[in-house]
């Protein structure tokens, strides 16, 4: 991708040299060419070629930030169904007099 960018741009400085060289030429003509001919198209074919690479790192990025959030909001020592208990806390409910537990019968 760079060696077609590298040659584009010696292609046009050549022109710019040339057309700043000739008997009817000017400098700010020169500067025109170079600008409208060749920083201007390859900024935006290599921003356009670059896309795929931003996105990949804008979602690493958030991956990473997602992990971040998500290891922050867990305490790292304590382990998930330690208790050995149901976590809805459905034997308390089901100890009230006059409620049966969830799926026996009364």
């Amino acid at each position: 991708m760079y060696l077609i960018v590298i040659a584009w741009i010696y292609v046009v400085l050549m022109m710019s040299v040339a057309e700043a060289t000739n008997t009817t030429g000017t400098v700010l003509g020169a500067l025109v060419t170079f600008v409208l001919y060749g920083l201007a198209p390859v900024g935006l074919v290599i921003y356009l070629m670059r896309a795929p690479a931003r996105n990949k790192a804008a979602k690493l990025r958030e991956a990473k930030a997602r992990a971040a959030h998500l290891a922050s909001l867990e305490p790292a020592s304590v382990a998930p169904d330690a208790g050995g208990h149901a976590a809805s806390g459905h034997e308390a409910i089901a100890a009230e007099p006059g409620i049966p537990a969830v799926g026996k019968e009364a």
